[in-house]
């Protein structure tokens, strides 16, 4: 019989290709969604509103498997106070809600997977490479997480596996991160933010897909997990691989960390910071990474 797997956040970047790959592995899948839409022979869309704390019950009532990607971005807009509320109240609420559904009808699930971020260890630069173990940093990014990660354990002592993914930089196709840096390279006019000293951890949207997958198919796997590539990217390494492939060499000067933190505020230290986290505990579970070079996964991604 079919499993089904509900999405949140499923009509965004990763959701949709993650759609895709579950569909091509023999799922069906649910959606959650804030208007109305179509349904199709692979996918179901049933309502939700968080500002109203209303859920189609029968959204999660039908599903085997659980994946929480829902979340407002972390770089689109300055870090107000209300900015910053929302921010995590997009990323909890979820949680709340759908615990509330199982909770209320002693509904089980095969397993609930919801997205967290490498923000858990902190924004700063330094050379450390970050690991599972390491300790949730005492910031808003690293708070935003730990509070993030807290609300699944609601799900978990219902007696329900739930994973957690520490996601990086996602790379893939006109979408995510590349959306708004390529159009700037393509003219000619990349350059490198800051230092360009700090980490940037990625993974390529195709990989990251892959290891949501796995965690809904593997009966070992449980509890947190990195989703990036462990190498030595730099934002200044990024940019000139970038300016390389589309045929030229940077000849714009850096941009100050100044003027990044007067035009972007408290959120320029998610562009200035960045440490390397490790990837060596999905590995040991068997997962193989088909993007683990900057420049193949970028080609990939602008072809």
């Amino acid at each position: 019989m079919t499993k089904n797997v509900l999405l949140t956040g499923g009509t965004g970047f990763i959701g949709k290709y993650l759609t895709k790959m579950l569909i091509d592995n023999g799922f069906s899948v649910s959606v959650l969604s804030r208007s109305n839409r179509n349904n199709t022979d692979s996918v179901t869309y049933y309502k939700w509103d968080l500002d109203r704390n209303y859920i189609d019950e029968k959204a999660v009532l039908n599903a085997d498997f659980v994946i929480h990607l829902a979340g407002e971005g972390i770089v689109e807009k300055r870090w107000t106070a209300k900015r910053k509320k929302a921010i995590l109240e997009s990323r909890t609420k979820p949680i709340d809600l759908i615990h509330s559904v199982l909770q209320k009808n002693n509904k089980s699930l095969n397993a609930f997977v919801s997205a967290s971020a490498i923000g858990i260890y902190g924004a700063e630069t330094s050379d450390e490479i970050c690991t599972e173990s390491t300790p949730v940093a005492n910031d808003f990014l690293g708070t935003t997480c730990q509070i993030w990660e807290d609300a699944v354990t609601k799900i978990e002592s219902l007696g329900i596996k739930t994973i957690k993914i520490r996601t990086g930089i996602v790379l893939g196709r006109n979408e995510g991160f590349l959306k708004k840096l390529l159009p700037g390279f393509k003219m000619g006019f990349g350059t490198i933010l800051g230092s360009g000293n700090q980490f940037l951890p990625w993974i390529h949207i195709e990989d990251l897909c892959a290891i949501y997958l796995k965690a809904i198919e593997d009966e070992q796997m449980k509890g947190a997990y990195n989703a990036t590539v462990l190498d030595n990217t730099t934002n200044e390494i990024l940019s000139k691989t970038l300016a390389n492939l589309f045929k030229y060499s940077i000849w714009l000067p850096k941009v100050p960390a100044f003027v990044l933190k007067i035009v972007l505020g408290e959120m320029s230290i998610a562009v200035l910071t960045g440490k390397r986290v490790s990837s060596e505990k999905i590995k040991n579970e068997g997962f193989k990474f088909q993007f683990e070079d900057l420049e193949r996964a970028l080609s990939n991604c602008i072809s």
